[in-house]
This record gives C-alpha cells, sequence and structure tokens, in this order.
C-alpha cells in the first residue's frame, strides 16, 4: 500500500515555511554585508532586477517540479527526464556543502543570544569582541566556536523529527510575523543615531563608479543563496505544496517576503554602522565583511533604553529564522 504524503496544511503554511527557507542567514547576515562592500544603492538596485526576473523565473520553476512529481529533488529529476537525473544529484550535493558552513554562522547567533540572555550585551558590544571569540582567544569550552555549532545542529535535528505540519510550519508561522515586526522597530531606531542619514542615502541611492562585474557576481551569488535555488530546497518545498495553490501568487509572496526582510536587515545595520564609524561610508565599505552585523547590532542595542531586552528577542528570531533554513 502507497503510504500518503503529507503536505502542508494551506497556502499560507506553505508560503510562510518556504519563505522561513529563503529569509534566514542570507537576509540578516549576508545580505547587509555584501551590500556594503559592494556599494549600497548600486548593489540593491542589481538585486533586485536579478530577483525580478532571474530568481523569479527560477523559484517557479523548481516550485512546479516538485508540485507535479511529489518527489525528493533526485527523484523529482528522474521522473521528468532519466537523462537529467544527474542534476538531481548535484542540486542535493549544494546543501551537503553549505549546512556545515550554515552552522557555524548559527552557532555565532546562539553565542550572541547567550551573551544577551546572561546580561553579558555591553561587553558583546565591544569593538573586539567578535574578532576574540571567532579567533578562539577566549578561556572556556563555551567561548569556542565548535560548542556553538555543535548545539545549533542538535537543535535542528529536534525540529526535523517533529516533521513538515508540526515541526516545520509551526515554526514558520509563530516567528515570522514577529520578526519581521522587531526588525522594522530596530531598523527606525537605526536610523535616529547621529549620522545614520548618511548611511541611509549610502544603501539606498545608486552610484554607477561602483558598479562593475563584482557586484552582479556578488548579487547573484547572493541571490541564489538568500533564496534557496537551485540546490533542491523548493523542489522540495514544492512537493509537499497542495495541488490547488496558486503557484505564481505564491512565489510572489515569498519573494516580496524574502526580498523586503533582505532590505530591512541593510536598514538596520548599514545606517548603524555609518553612524558608529563617524559617518564614513567609505571606510564601512572596506571593512564590510561576515562580522558586520555581529559588530554592529550589539552597538546599537547597546545605546538603546531595554537594549538587553531587545537584544536577547533579537537574537533569539534570528537563531529561528537560521533554523527554518538549515532544517
Amino acid at each position: 500500500m502507497k503510504k500518503e504524503r503529507s503536505s502542508f496544511t494551506s497556502r499560507l503554511g506553505f508560503v510562510l515555511a518556504a519563505a522561513g527557507s529563503a529569509v534566514g542567514l542570507g537576509n540578516l547576515w549576508r545580505f547587509p554585508y555584501l551590500a556594503a562592500k559592494y556599494g549600497g544603492g548600486t548593489f540593491l538596485l542589481v538585486y533586485i532586477i536579478l530577483a525580478i526576473t532571474f530568481g523569479f523565473t527560477i523559484m517557479i520553476a523548481e516550485i512546479a517540479i516538485g508540485r507535479k512529481t511529489r518527489l525528493s529533488c533526485i527523484g523529482a529529476y528522474q521522473a521528468l527526464d532519466k537523462r537529467f537525473g544527474l542534476l538531481g544529484w548535484l542540486a542535493s550535493l549544494v546543501p551537503v556543502i553549505i549546512t556545515p558552513y550554515y552552522c557555524v554562522i548559527g552557532g555565532w547567533v546562539i553565542k550572541y543570544l547567550a551573551e544577551f540572555v546572561s546580561g553579558r550585551g555591553a561587553e558583546a558590544a565591544g569593538d573586539a569582541f567578535f574578532g576574540e571569540f571567532i579567533g578562539v582567544q577566549m578561556p572556556g569550552v563555551l567561548n569556542t566556536p565548535v560548542t556553538w555549532f555543535i548545539i545549533y545542529v542538535l537543535l535542528n535535528a529536534v525540529v526535523v523529527l517533529f516533521g513538515v505540519e508540526k515541526g516545520i510550519e509551526k515554526v514558520s508561522r509563530i516567528m515570522m510575523p514577529i520578526l519581521v515586526i522587531l526588525s522594522i522597530i530596530i531598523s527606525v531606531y537605526s536610523l535616529t543615531l547621529p549620522g545614520a542619514m548618511g548611511g541611509l542615502k549610502f544603501y539606498l541611492l545608486p552610484r554607477w563608479e561602483d558598479f562593475s562585474v563584482l557586484t552582479i557576481l556578488g548579487a547573484m551569488g547572493q541571490l541564489f543563496y538568500s533564496m534557496s535555488l537551485a540546490m533542491g530546497i523548493m523542489i522540495t518545498y514544492g512537493s509537499y505544496m497542495q495541488k490547488d495553490n496558486i503557484l505564481e501568487h505564491s512565489v510572489t509572496q515569498i519573494e516580496v517576503f524574502d526580498t523586503g526582510i533582505a532590505m530591512i536587515a541593510g536598514l538596520m545595520i548599514i545606517p548603524a554602522t555609518v553612524a558608529f564609524s563617524g559617518g564614513d561610508t567609505t571606510l564601512v565599505q572596506s571593512t564590510a565583511g561576515p562580522g558586520l552585523m555581529f559588530g554592529a547590532l550589539p552597538k546599537v542595542f547597546d545605546s538603546m533604553a531595554f537594549g538587553g531586552v531587545i537584544g536577547t528577542i533579537f537574537f533569539l528570531l534570528v537563531l529561528l529564522a537560521a533554523l527554518t533554513s538549515s532544517i
């Protein structure tokens, strides 16, 4: 007897879960530092153009393949045409390569969450904190990145064990709206910092002197990373999608949600980074890197009223966003 395949209970559940897969560290951590590195508004414009053309086309094709075949990535390509079965194996190999790297960053998020929960948010806002942590220059097992990496991997295993409806869909329904609201609040506060308007102009206004092939490549790489494309994920989610869902509407909502969160993350981090750099956008552009979020946001929280509480909630939500992507 053929086992009935489970599915998402509603279109909203599918959209939030698929958006949860797309929305994660790629938006909150990677997008802001790439935007700062590749020219702010110039990178933003290139990314949006790619998202509404190239990204939309690939996402709708992958979800359609999954919904039609009701199979995993490997099985879906083989079902369409046996000659393309190798593509399924290649696409499935990408998450295998990315996941350990992703879990390392997820471990960093848990570390910062632990710092704010324990009331040491001010120490986490120090200039040397992030470098000393990832450089394993702090004493103790709990100050070693490998410890937090292991904790993050175990959290992923727990959520996955609960399955599609009770695990992935339930978590996504609760945390995604809260993440949006809190991100908007932090963005508004960041824009009130002295010197933040210079960062806002840098982030939103394109400057053609910043445009280069590297800008396109950076935006394209971010597109695939952030939207979970060409790695079998959207095919897998599509295989659990109900047949009566309107595909174009769902993909549009996922893309709007994903790109919107990325833009809000940039508003949280880039203006604040410019403000704390004395208004020097060239300095931010030259020093932007993986530590941008972990360096800028703790400083923002440290300057806010009730910053410890807000920082705790924020890093908890970032952790949940990261989990919905990595699971």
